[in-house]
């Protein structure tokens, strides 16, 4: 019996899907009889030509599970899970070779700061809580006056140009404590990764317990700071879950204090402890580029290249987001992620009141793009308080609330443009990169490239 060429094409389909459909049982029965995965080998990152059908297809055939979509509207990026039983490394390559899917990583559990920095106590007479008038919101005189904001100027920019920042500012970090006297007019409610629910609280990640809001400095686990009460510090002293805790609260304190206007979107990827997932992140990018977010602050660093995360970053970038990240805290010349994504991050390092590299801030052109004050600085700490913390991870917001500065004389600022503008700094060592942060210097730059002045 002669058979049509139809027929042929038709046999020769159906022998290529039984090869394949083969060869994927006879790995898939070799991956279950291998070492059990460790906690998080078994998450991966996926990309897709077609969507949220075609992954649950993929995972159909392979027994995996997808959890989530990973970049919103998008509908081309999901984690997907795989039974513990397999191995990650021979899944991963299955994955990969699946048709419609682009790209497959592993799905790693990152750290908040590398080596976080142990914070000293400033002097006490910098901690003054004599309550001041902000911008609309009472705050401490300490926090509005602290030494850091003179150096890069703060006050002077805010007056000289009549700026106090515009715009949405994102915070990938720990959550922020919603009820801060000093932040609540000007927060955004949020979202919440880590728990798959709306509100940016770090709140929930302690149980209550009574608060006097007086007392001392008190250390916290060598890292965030002095903060104002024992109490608080006992607490968190005594729990390794709470290591990061306030981390978050923090920084857009920091924030705030240069950029008092700007609203602040905090978006919680970490938990308290201060671990957290590369998709957590990648999806807290993602929402903030389409919620209107125009400058994004990432305070964490880690060794592990992403090219996820480095197509999440080109993707803000491309929407006129501002991205600036820690340089961390392991006191190297290494690099580190995000500050490594040249040209698409701003790298920020440490340095002190008299304008030295911090011993503990990483270093280096490839990671550094400027540098800010990153010692002892005095912010905003969940439970209506201050604390002092020392790290990079303090360095970053004054650049991203800077960043705020320049919406606010032109909205359409963007990173080449706002990166050109904080290069008018105050020149340190070349491995600081242009030296350390001026926000005078650089909102004049900017409103000269705008043709202002």
């Amino acid at each position: 019996m002669r058979i049509s060429a139809e027929d042929e094409l038709e046999n020769t389909r159906g022998e290529r899907f039984m090869k394949r459909a083969i060869w994927i049982l006879i790995m898939l029965v070799l991956l279950l009889g291998a070492k059990p995965a460790k906690a998080a080998d078994n998450r991966f990152i996926v990309r897709t030509t077609g969507g949220l059908p075609l992954i649950q297809g993929v995972c159909g055939l392979l027994g995996c599970n997808v959890v989530h979509g990973l970049d919103g509207s998008l509908n081309q990026l999901f984690l997907v899970t795989a039974p513990s039983s397999i191995d990650p490394t021979a899944f991963l390559a299955i994955l990969q070779s699946q048709l419609g899917v682009v790209a497959v990583e592993l799905d790693h559990l990152v750290g908040l700061v590398g080596g976080l920095a142990e914070a000293s106590a400033p002097p006490a007479g910098l901690w003054n809580s004599s309550p001041v008038n902000y911008y609309g919101a009472t705050v401490w005189a300490g926090y509005a006056n602290q030494p850091a904001a003179g150096i890069v100027r703060v006050s002077d920019t805010q007056k000289a140009f009549n700026v106090a920042g515009a715009g949405i500012v994102a915070d990938i970090d720990t959550g922020v404590d919603p009820n801060h006297p000093a932040l609540r007019n000007v927060l955004l409610p949020g979202y919440d990764f880590t728990r798959n629910q709306p509100g940016g609280s770090e709140m929930q990640d302690v149980p209550p317990f009574p608060y006097s809001g007086q007392g001392q400095p008190a250390r916290v686990n060598q890292s965030t700071a002095a903060v104002l009460d024992q109490s608080t510090a006992a607490v968190l002293d005594t729990n390794v879950q709470y290591a990061a805790f306030g981390h978050g609260t923090m920084v857009v304190g920091i924030i705030h204090l240069v950029a008092p206007h700007a609203l602040l979107m905090p978006l919680k990827a970490f938990h308290s402890d201060g671990t957290g997932y590369v998709s957590d992140i990648l999806r807290a990018v993602y929402y903030a580029v389409q919620n209107k977010a125009k400058v994004i602050n990432m305070s964490f660093d880690f060794t592990t290249y992403s090219k996820e995360l480095a197509r999440s970053m080109n993707y803000a970038n491309r929407a006129g987001v501002i991205c600036v990240a820690s340089a961390g805290n392991d006191g190297k010349d290494e690099l580190v992620y995000p500050a490594g994504l040249t040209n698409l991050v701003m790298g920020i390092a440490s340095t002190s009141d008299a304008d030295t590299r911090s011993s503990f801030s990483n270093y280096g052109q490839d990671i550094v793009w400027v540098a800010a004050p990153g010692e002892a600085i005095i912010t905003t700490y969940p439970f209506s308080t201050y604390a002092a913390g020392s790290g990079t991870s303090f360095s970053a917001p004054f650049v991203s609330g800077g960043a705020a500065l320049l919406l606010s004389v032109r909205m359409n600022c963007n990173q080449y443009q706002a990166s050109q503008a904080f290069a008018h700094a105050k020149l340190l060592s070349p491995d600081m990169g242009h030296g350390r942060l001026d926000l005078y210097q650089a909102v004049s730059a900017w409103r000269k490239a705008a043709g202002l002045q």
